[in-house]
């Protein structure tokens, strides 16, 4: 039999609401148990736990990531993006600007869009699933002038051109780009805060599967020459310059070399905090609470990027 503090522990840091508690006191088949009427009472054990921050909420910023990333895919492959019934949620629900059918040229990279766009739809529909009444609702999303914006930033186009990442194969490839090696750095970083072991586990199969994607995305990259490779480690450049001052991000190509496992020292995925990674998707450097790809913000608790100058 558990521990009743570790039952406490758990049942606090992965739920957001009474509610969520309750659910989580049912499924385990201790609702009637006496136990599970103690365990909703402030105690200093739940009150002490829920001064961190919970698995749902680390959840709900995967799920924020996750809408961006499946729309992106799914306008590529589909011309449109998640259904309805993976949208809705807490918060404001948000439209997407900009996206549509990719016309594919190279076979294989139709392939990889495919399969990519129906793993970031499962996992959306996953995070939602174990998340059930605590998910939160699609954000706005901006596509076509975020994408603007960062090639901008990055050196890749000039102020008044455009970046249209569904012209062509290799646009398509390099927009993927942007996203696959964040969402790599943003699940390792969460990871440590995640006590739940059935959702760390969860978490450590999607970062193995976004880390499959930025793989097939870099390779690829890689693969059409040193121009595109010269593109791409500019885009990683203008990452690495919005999220603080550490050098937390790699090319393609390093003194020409190939560079297609972006690691440390000791070969190790390297980490981004909750707000780095709004660094990013926010393009901006600053704390803030919206921006880029996200111009109203996330929903959910975590919504602010780091102060990384």
């Amino acid at each position: 039999m558990f521990d009743e503090s570790f039952i406490k522990n758990a049942i606090a840091r992965s739920a957001e609401t009474k509610l969520d508690r309750r659910k989580l006191l049912a499924a385990a088949g201790i609702g009637g148990l006496g136990l599970g009427a103690s365990l909703l009472a402030p105690t200093a054990a739940n009150a002490a736990a829920s001064t961190g921050i919970s698995d749902g909420t680390i959840l709900n910023f995967a799920l924020n990531l996750e809408y961006l990333e499946a729309e992106f895919y799914l306008r590529a492959v589909t011309g449109s993006g998640l259904p309805n019934s993976l949208t809705g949620g807490k918060g404001t629900l948000g439209g997407v600007s900009g996206g549509r059918a990719v016309d594919f040229k190279i076979p294989a990279v139709a392939a990889y869009a495919k399969e990519i766009a129906a793993d970031e739809k499962a996992h959306v529909a996953f995070l939602r699933g174990a998340l059930g009444s605590a998910a939160v609702a699609r954000p706005a999303i901006d596509i076509n002038a975020a994408f603007t914006a960062a090639a901008t930033a990055a050196g890749v186009i000039t102020a008044g051109q455009t970046f249209d990442p569904y012209a062509s194969d290799i646009n398509f490839l390099i927009g993927a780009f942007v996203f696959e090696d964040v969402g790599v750095t943003a699940y390792k970083g969460a990871a440590p805060l995640i006590t739940n072991a059935t959702y760390l586990e969860a978490a450590a199969g999607i970062l193995s599967v976004e880390a499959y994607h930025a793989g097939i995305i870099r390779t690829s990259l890689y693969n059409q020459g040193v121009d595109v490779q010269g593109i791409v480690n500019k885009i990683s450049a203008a990452r690495d310059s919005l999220d603080g001052p550490t050098s937390d991000d790699q090319g393609i190509t390093v003194n020409g070399v190939a560079n297609l496992v972006p690691t440390d020292k000791n070969g190790i995925t390297y980490s981004r905090t909750p707000g780095q990674v709004l660094n990013i998707v926010y393009l901006n450097s600053a704390s803030v609470s919206k921006g880029g790809f996200f111009p109203a913000g996330l929903n959910g608790d975590l919504t602010t990027s780091a102060a990384s100058n």
